[in-house]
């Protein structure tokens, strides 16, 4: 029966200043019965900044006991408890720990509320000077360099700005891939530190933020990207079509949907972009030794 069970609260915390602690934070931490969080010496330090105690009972939930940890939480809130869930910074589940607690909270009809808080994707975009009229969060690329580029190739058309994550040590490889499969000259911000002492935003064509990166940064990242330029159907030609229903293949899409995919954001009618299949893939089959193509 609804109504019976406790309540999931998700709860932003500070991305780096202690005092942007949305105010019901400090209020939920001490009513809460179980305060699930992603690192405890972390929360520890915040609610010692925030002059509270925690009266409930503290628990750990991070990536590598999320799967575990859930149903004991789910346990907790079927019997009425108020659980409150927070990670090191931001929001949870938001590439942090909460997505799993979530859904399973809704699978039984357990009541889930949220304090909001302070969020890099937003602050971020609101700081790099590129639209934000229309955007996709991205989360972290992949590490290994050729699941890197292939994940940027599936958006490389995408016409909404993208928010990227990125670890620091790796920021000079992600900013050179999308150079590569973006353009040298695509707008980007590179948000480094956010509400910290050390706050910086550096902007730029891609190619000018990679050299930069390359000499080494620190800190929590949040890459912004421009989204693609506008493409008129006379800029494209049948080679440039078949490219792009090639990356969407690639990417899992089975042709007919890939098709109508390009044809969309084209602009294109759907027999267009498949005359310009078929004429590549006859081609290949005649020219064998070339190795390319659509098979």
């Amino acid at each position: 029966m609804v109504g019976v069970t406790g309540t999931l609260v998700l709860a932003g915390t500070p991305i780096g200043d202690t005092a942007d602690a949305p105010p019901r934070l400090a209020a939920e931490l001490e009513r809460a019965d179980v305060v699930a969080a992603e690192d405890t010496r972390r929360l520890r330090r915040l609610t010692q900044a925030l002059g509270v105690h925690t009266r409930g009972r503290v628990v750990s939930y991070f990536e590598g006991n999320e799967s575990a940890r859930t149903p004991e939480l789910v346990e907790a809130l079927e019997g009425g408890a108020r659980v409150l869930l927070v990670t090191d910074a931001g929001m949870p589940s938001v590439s942090d720990p909460g997505y799993r607690l979530v859904a399973a909270c809704v699978e039984k009809d357990i009541k889930v509320t949220a304090v909001p808080g302070p969020s890099a994707v937003l602050t971020a975009l609101a700081l790099s000077g590129l639209p934000v009229d229309r955007f996709c969060f991205e989360g972290f690329l992949p590490r290994k360099a050729g699941e890197r580029l292939g994940r940027l190739r599936e958006v490389e058309g995408e016409r909404r700005t993208l928010v990227y994550f990125e670890a620091p040590h790796r920021l000079d490889d992600t900013l050179a891939a999308m150079a590569e499969v973006f353009g040298a000259e695509r707008r980007a911000a590179v948000c480094r530190e956010l509400t910290k002492t050390y706050e910086e935003v550096k902007r730029g064509p891609l190619k000018d933020l990679a050299a930069w990166a390359a000499e080494g940064v620190r800190g929590e990242i949040t890459v912004v990207v421009e989204g693609a330029p506008q493409t008129g159907p006379a800029e494209l030609d049948a080679e440039e079509l078949v490219r792009r229903v090639q990356i969407r293949e690639e990417a899992g899409e089975r042709r007919k949907e890939a098709i109508a995919a390009v044809a969309t954001e084209t602009g294109l009618p759907k027999r267009e972009v498949f005359d310009a299949v078929v004429a590549a893939k006859n081609a290949a089959r005649q020219s064998p030794a070339d190795g390319k193509g659509l098979s």
